[in-house]
């Protein structure tokens, strides 16, 4: 029986974060496309919208953390601290989707699917949870890199008697720690940020520790009335900065190799950019990034700090990392995280030299010890990049499936698109700069070349669009390339989905930062968008450009 279509669209947008409410804003408000956009939330905000645990807030800082697309829009705005928190970006995301009346093309509480491309009409079958089939030309993907949360499979996890918490998924009328015994497992980002906020209300909060990371201070603060009259002065400026800077912000510069500078310099600026907060320290020197030996210069100040901070030796000890370069993985900022340890209430296990061996009714069995607890908090991450993809059953040319086209690791042209998925874009993919950058520059960027792409195929009456083959393995061979010439590649972290049992080991975003991936997507669609394969309305390839 053929499938019953319940609405025809231009395209249809998966996500309501801030990468689908700008693909929506660009493509129904400047191109005039009808646009239907589906989001499992009840309302904007993406990332933003579930991750309502204590302590979250973003690590870039709040002026750059915004959309650059419209200057009415950054000076009607004012941020109020230096790292915002997330109750400050979910009230951004709103007054966007207010100013320029989002909702109105945004289905709710409503997830997709499947999506099956029809290769008689270049069209795309969207199938919702709700039983909804859109007819689409373009499939845009805006899932976000960081929103399909993952909980490990600890056997007896299901006889736990108290309540079980995800970072991720946070329960929206918030939780009373107040005289509760209760566990945190995982210190990443999530972690990091969480626990020292949770330890103030708890009872007891033991924290199970697989890997310490390298965390540092965040130094946050409000922002000043003359700050924000100098960044809204110059915005402009600032936003021609991050658009070409490495990272996607603007950077204070390194002062030389920190091999070759007196070492009482060099400790000067370490203690300086410490002391001043955030993440300017990992750009202290030009050579850390990728000498081993002047990256071991780094990690040395931050283990010293750690030292000097926590109390307990042994507790200092199993915090202090080992065994990989800062800046291999994630570099986590926090808000006293390391003094947090210093109180009576909290405990770290370090589930290294004491595995969890099960979940019971009462709490946790590790290293043969039982703690007994009211809440379980898992700070365990995402299966990123990829998960929030792979959990949809898109299905391309022949219908061949993406999750099985990607079960060797995520193949894709410039982030955007991937080879045997015509009409289908991805914003801020896997291969793109993506989470190792500002992403709201990435998303802009992203999305402004798919819609000067959308524009090209519009006047030259092209119908499909799809990522050459080759173009496509070239490009990933080019991101492992990249990436192996940085530290990324020397620990095992959800950039290259560690954290994922059976995932496939493969670094997934581009490391050459977005000035360059810029350059590289301008310099292929000045050449006529090389590495694609566009087809006119008579399904005639009218270009089969290559690499």
């Amino acid at each position: 029986m053929a499938t019953e279509i319940t609405d025809t669209a231009d395209a249809v947008i998966i996500g309501a974060g801030f990468a689908g409410m700008y693909a929506l804003h660009r493509l129904r408000d400047e191109f005039g496309y009808s646009i239907r956009v589906f989001d499992r939330a009840d309302d904007v905000g993406g990332t933003w919208y579930w991750n309502t645990y204590p302590g979250a807030r973003c690590d870039v800082e709040s002026v750059f953390y915004s959309y650059s697309f419209s200057e009415e829009l950054e000076q009607e705005w004012t941020w109020t601290e230096r790292y915002p928190t997330q109750p400050e970006i979910l009230a951004y995301a709103n007054h966007v989707a207010d100013k320029f009346d989002l909702r109105r093309s945004i289905t709710f509480e409503t997830s997709v699917a499947e999506a099956t491309f029809d290769e008689s009409n270049n069209r795309w079958l969207v199938t919702t949870d709700r039983g909804e089939t859109v007819t689409a030309t373009y499939l845009i993907t805006a899932v976000g890199c960081l929103s399909e949360a993952r909980i490990p499979d600890f056997e007896g996890i299901e006889s736990f008697g108290g309540r079980i918490l995800h970072t991720g998924h946070w329960p929206r009328d918030g939780v009373d720690f107040d005289g509760l015994r209760v566990a945190v497992i995982g210190t990443g980002s999530s972690g990091i940020q969480a626990i020292p906020e949770i330890a103030r209300d708890a009872k007891t909060l033991n924290v199970f520790q697989r890997t310490p990371h390298f965390a540092l201070p965040a130094g946050n603060r409000p922002l000043a009335t003359e700050e924000i009259d100098e960044v809204k002065a110059n915005y402009r400026r600032y936003r021609a900065i991050c658009k070409v800077s490495p990272s996607g912000v603007p950077i204070v510069p390194p002062i030389g190799s920190v091999l070759s500078l007196p070492d009482d310099v060099g400790r000067a600026e370490m203690n300086r950019r410490w002391e001043n907060g955030g993440t300017m320290f990992m750009t202290a020197f030009t050579d850390t990034s990728r000498n081993e030996d002047a990256n071991a210069v780094l990690a040395s100040f931050v283990r010293e700090r750690i030292r000097d901070i926590v109390a307990d030796p042994d507790t200092a000890e199993s915090l202090t990392p080992h065994g990989y370069p800062i800046g291999a993985k994630r570099i986590c900022l926090g808000t006293d995280y390391y003094a947090t340890y210093n109180r009576d209430n909290v405990s770290l296990v370090d589930v290294r030299d004491n595995p969890i061996e099960r979940i019971t009714e009462r709490g946790i069995v590790a290293g043969g010890n039982e703690y007994e607890l009211d809440v379980i908090i898992f700070a365990t991450g995402y299966d990123a990049m990829t998960g929030a993809l792979t959990a949809i059953d898109i299905r391309g040319v022949n219908g061949l499936r993406l999750r099985d086209e990607w079960a060797a690791g995520p193949r894709t042209y410039l982030g955007i698109a991937s080879a045997q998925f015509p009409n289908m874009f991805m914003i801020t993919g896997p291969g793109s700069p993506s989470v190792l950058v500002n992403v709201i520059v990435s998303i802009e960027q992203h999305v402004d070349w798919m819609c000067d792409l959308l524009s090209h195929a519009e006047k030259q009456g092209i119908s499909r669009i799809e990522a050459d083959l080759d173009a496509q393995n070239a490009w990933v061979l080019e991101v492992n390339d990249v990436a192996s010439r940085t530290m990324f590649v020397k620990a095992n972290s959800w950039y290259l989905g560690a954290n994922v049992p059976g995932k496939a080991r493969v670094f997934m975003p581009y490391a050459g930062g977005i000035g360059p991936f810029r350059e590289r997507c301008d310099k292929v669609a000045a050449e006529g968008y090389t590495g694609f394969t566009l087809t006119d309305t008579a399904t005639a390839p009218i270009v089969q450009a290559s690499a």
